[in-house]
């Protein structure tokens, strides 16, 4: 698969749509970002891994008020290696304190019938400074 410019465009619009969609508290509309199938591992943070769109729109529900207020999306870079296409973003996730986390997505997308999708997100986040 050679990825085009379109195809490029599209997955940087499908990351960056992922937090206007949970800013706006429209998760009856996370199937515009993800796969029905779609895993979301956050056991990098220790957490599990969720398993389906109504798992990840669940999880959001239940973090009620220590959602961030405001997901911010940054340096995307798109490969495809071996006919899968993966996706690594920044994240910074701003809550009511003003005070903020970051953290990297990465991600596996795969083109559906509806346009891309993710199929697979890892969340990890950033918590230590670089140590050379």
């Amino acid at each position: 698969m050679t990825l085009t410019t379109d195809d490029r465009l599209a997955i940087h619009e499908l990351l960056a749509l992922h937090g206007h969609l949970v800013d706006d508290g429209a998760l009856d509309r996370l199937g515009e970002v993800f796969a029905d199938d779609v895993g979301y591992d956050l056991t990098p943070m220790g957490g599990e891994t969720l398993n389906g769109i109504q798992a990840i729109r669940a999880s959001a529900l239940d973090l009620g008020d220590r959602n961030p207020v405001a997901h911010l999306v940054t340096n995307i870079v798109v490969a495809e290696h071996d006919g899968e296409v993966t996706a690594r973003s920044k994240f910074l996730g701003v809550r009511r304190d003003g005070s903020v986390g970051s953290g990297v997505y990465e991600d596996v997308v795969r083109r559906t019938p509806d346009g891309w999708r993710i199929a697979h997100r890892r969340v990890s986040l950033r918590r230590e400074p670089l140590r050379p």
